[in-house]
């Protein structure tokens, strides 16, 4: 049969998928709350039910917390592992949702219909575009190719179950490729695979001065500020290039590939309309770079809060005993994440003046994670995706961290192919979540042509 068929099967089916999606919607699976733990087992049983029901040997593995759903074709061709989770985030503020979030209906707007309901975007109606092409696939070919199915029920809680279950399942879990749901678009017409994704280390600092807070009438300009020092410290974290000056930051960052940076020059972005949106103008990061480039591909350091004296209503003339603050790292390439670590330490303790000291709380670490595009699955994925939507696909980087895509790189060997069909305005973890339908129905189609060009 050709790629035709399962897509016009696919067209022809669009509302019974709906429907099917609906269902799952209905299930208030909020992994973060026990009181919602009956109902994250209804999720996995409902997914058990509905993979076996196209054929696919399906379970529900326990966990320390929530289950986790394994199903397998016993295909032939290229083994794939496909991941998503069925578990959603808590719905309050609840006042500010227009309907039930757990009862899910189409809705009209200008610009075409969309799924209204909690999870519909993360990460249900994106994990069901997946299943509702391989429903369409066995419909018309009679058979599936090689397909390792995994979905999570902890994803919206930190995943605690998730690394001991794949190191404990990791044979039967391992691949040759990863491919995972839980992104999204560039733009409405253009998808894109993600093939970057930033690591993370998080640092709080305190530093301390006098034994305890001061009058700053009878001490001022005589004791030692340790908000004045702290901020100098923060002060000379970056450059006036927007580089960070932490010795050896840029150890194992590289450049960006030729090809990849005219993908990026080519894609659809008005920089002054990003910063616009959010009452911004002049980009803060590294000169000289675009600034898909300081969102994506270049490593940051940002101040994310500071603290210290008197910082209630009125006024306090005090000088503080301690202040502290929070900084984060945002990671590339071959950066190693403690030596980051260690590195800032040490430079924070060489500044620190007289009379002053620190201490340090880290608030985790992990590598960025970088997808080789060498494997031709990547390309014959892109132009799948570009032959279903009107731009050309790109692979883009993200500016966040995906942890699983990690975790399949260091415990199963292999890398990952990040496709989604989300939208920036879907309001995922916000109240009136959304699923645009032609992401729903486009993403069945480009899973579909996916299949066909890379496991087909």
């Amino acid at each position: 049969m050709t790629i035709d068929a399962v897509l016009s099967h696919i067209d022809d089916n669009l509302a019974n998928a709906t429907e099917r999606l609906m269902e799952m919607l209905k299930i208030p699976s909020i992994s973060t709350d026990p009181a919602y733990a009956g109902h994250c087992e209804v999720a996995a049983d409902w997914l058990v039910a509905d993979l076996r029901s196209i054929g696919i040997n399906a379970e529900k593995r326990p966990t320390a917390g929530h289950p986790m759903v394994v199903g397998n074709t016993g295909g032939k061709g290229r083994h794939l592992l496909f991941y998503g989770h069925y578990d959603v985030q808590p719905v309050d503020p609840l006042d500010l949702w227009s309907h039930d979030p757990f009862q899910p209906f189409v809705e009209d707007t200008a610009k075409g219909q969309i799924i209204r309901g909690r999870g519909a975007s993360d990460d249900k109606g994106q994990l069901m575009t997946f299943v509702e092409a391989c429903r369409a696939w066995k419909a018309v070919n009679g058979s599936l190719p090689n397909i390792t199915f995994l979905f999570e029920g902890e994803e919206e809680s930190g995943s605690p179950s998730l690394v001991p279950f794949l190191q404990d399942n990791a044979d039967e879990l391992r691949a040759e490729i990863a491919l995972i749901c839980d992104t999204s678009l560039f733009s409405d017409d253009t998808p894109a695979i993600t093939t970057m994704l930033r690591g993370l280390v998080g640092e709080n600092i305190t530093v301390t001065g006098p034994v305890r807070d001061l009058h700053s009438g009878l001490f001022g300009g005589a004791a030692m500020n340790p908000i004045r020092a702290l901020t100098a410290i923060l002060g000379r974290l970056h450059d006036e290039n927007g580089r960070v000056t932490v010795p050896g930051f840029y150890d194992g960052v590289s450049e960006l590939p030729p090809e990849i940076k005219a993908q990026w020059d080519a894609l659809d972005f008005d920089p002054a309309q990003f910063l616009g949106n959010v009452g911004l103008q002049e980009p803060a990061g590294e000169r000289g770079r675009s600034m898909l480039e300081q969102l994506w591909s270049r490593p940051t350091c940002d101040i994310n809060g500071i603290w210290g004296g008197y910082t209630g209503d009125g006024f306090k003339t005090v000088l503080p005993g301690k202040a502290s603050a929070k900084v984060s790292f945002r990671l590339v390439g071959g950066q190693d994440p403690q030596k980051i670590r260690a590195s800032f330490r040490q430079m924070v303790r060489d500044a620190l003046p007289p009379d002053c000291s620190v201490t340090f709380h880290d608030h985790g670490a992990g590598p960025a994670s970088l997808m080789s595009t060498d494997d031709p699955a990547f390309e014959a994925a892109r132009q799948a995706l570009s032959q279903e939507w009107p731009r050309p696909a790109a692979y883009i980087g993200s500016g966040g961290s995906i942890p699983i895509a990690g975790h399949f790189q260091t415990i199963l060997g292999m890398d990952s192919m990040l496709i989604g069909f989300g939208k920036d305005d879907d309001q995922i973890h916000s109240p009136n979540e959304k699923y645009d339908m032609s992401s729903f129905h486009r993403g069945m189609r480009s899973w579909a042509r996916i299949l066909d060009a890379v496991a087909g």
